[in-house]
């Protein structure tokens, strides 16, 4: 192989692993709707149905800072603030039979996060 193939094919490798890098994890369900990281709870509900286990596994408390003008408004000060809020981290499980796998879907505040999965399914599946 001389040095323009080989040159060739390390680019053609590193697209390649680019794109499955950059790639968002996706579950498609058993009715072939697709869900991928940044779906609400809400459309995960319409396209897969109801998990098999709903868990609650955190709550993570997220923050901002922002700059608010002060009272003395004649002095022009303005100050930092860190507005803080609560979220819910939730687990669904939908197991998708013995032919697929158990996936795991993460959400936190209703947002979906992550999607993994957890070993082989069991029995029929319950993903739609």
């Amino acid at each position: 192989m001389n040095g323009k193939q080989w040159a060739g094919t390390v680019i053609l490798c590193a697209l390649f692993l680019a794109g499955t890098v950059m790639e968002a994890e996706a579950f498609r369900c058993r009715n072939g709707g697709l869900v991928s990281e940044g779906d609400r709870k809400a459309k995960v509900l319409l396209e897969c149905g109801e998990p098999m286990l709903k868990e609650k596994v955190a709550q993570v408390e997220t923050g901002s800072t922002v700059e608010e003008q002060t009272k003395d408004r004649k002095k022009g000060t303005r100050k930092k603030v860190v507005r803080k809020k609560k979220q819910t981290v939730e687990r669904w499980s939908y197991n998708c039979g013995e032919n697929d796998f158990i996936y795991q879907l993460s959400f936190q505040g209703g947002v979906l996060k992550q999607v993994e999965t957890a070993g082989r399914g069991k029995g029929p599946a319950r993903c739609q």
